[in-house]
């Protein structure tokens, strides 16, 4: 069965750390483009990081949106089949259903989604 599954989600005190996995299952996630989302109550989707495909040409590049650079790091784990996100320093703001996606090199849209898991930063 092809599918994302992401893992990790929890309740954290502000200034905590936490590891979410995104882990596919019946395709090679290297071979795609992994992106992390995060959705608020009452707020719109946002992009929160992404780490290229394996394409010989830009394999590994990262990005961040500004909010979350120098606290989130997204890597890959190709044993596992997996692409993790550490947060560090997590504040309230953080707090969001966190969802990855994975788009096949050259493809126009996200071909998987995951199903989400909560993130709730607050003491």
């Amino acid at each position: 069965q092809v599918q994302l599954v992401e893992s990790g989600g929890a309740l954290v005190q502000p200034g905590g750390s936490l590891r979410l996995s995104c882990a596919a299952s019946g395709f090679v996630l290297d071979y795609y483009a992994v992106a992390w989302f995060r959705q608020a109550p009452g707020k719109e989707r946002e992009g929160v990081s992404c780490i290229s495909g394996r394409d010989g040409s830009s394999d590994g590049t990262t990005y961040y949106t500004i909010s979350v650079r120098g606290r989130f790091t997204i890597s890959r784990d190709n044993a596992k089949n997996t692409v993790d996100l550490q947060m560090n320093s997590l504040e309230p703001e953080d707090t969001a259903v966190y969802y990855c996606a994975a788009q096949a090199v050259g493809a126009s849209n996200y071909n998987y989604w995951g199903q989400g898991t909560q993130v709730t930063v607050s003491s």
